[in-house]
């Protein structure tokens, strides 16, 4: 099983441009508790480094590109996020790193609950031990 879970959003555009929906529970498999955007970046700065005990998240490049890769303890995949049309689906126990940030990447965030630092593993140590 792929740790790289895509959602494809549907976009309703016309003459005029594009526009895409998100909704709870619908094509965002949970309710959106918290948002946030990461932006401007600097150039070799990479971030992420953790995973969350029960957290759920699905991140969307809105504008650019950066690189992810998503680590279950056992298996690392990489994968490029760089359509505003696409969300990677980040489930519980899941390391991620983001890598390769363009100048200008504007990387959204829809996370299942409100920020909770007890919810966080930020030693990799302590996470492999944890899912093996």
């Amino acid at each position: 099983m792929s740790l790289i879970n895509v959602i494809d959003f549907k976009s309703l555009g016309d003459e005029r441009g594009e526009l895409v929906s998100i909704e709870n529970n619908k094509n965002i498999p949970f309710e959106i508790k918290r948002v946030y955007y990461v932006f401007k970046t600097q150039k070799g700065v990479a971030r992420g480094f953790h995973a969350h005990k029960e957290l759920r998240q699905v991140a969307i490049c809105i504008s650019g590109s950066c690189k992810f890769i998503m680590d279950n303890g056992k298996v690392k995949e990489s994968f490029v996020l760089d359509d505003p049309q696409k969300g990677l689906y980040i489930n519980k126990m899941q390391w991620r790193e983001m890598h390769e940030f363009s100048d200008d990447c504007v990387l959204l965030v829809l996370a299942s609950d409100v920020y909770d630092e007890s919810d966080y593993i930020r030693d990799y140590a302590d996470f492999i031990q944890m899912v093996n």
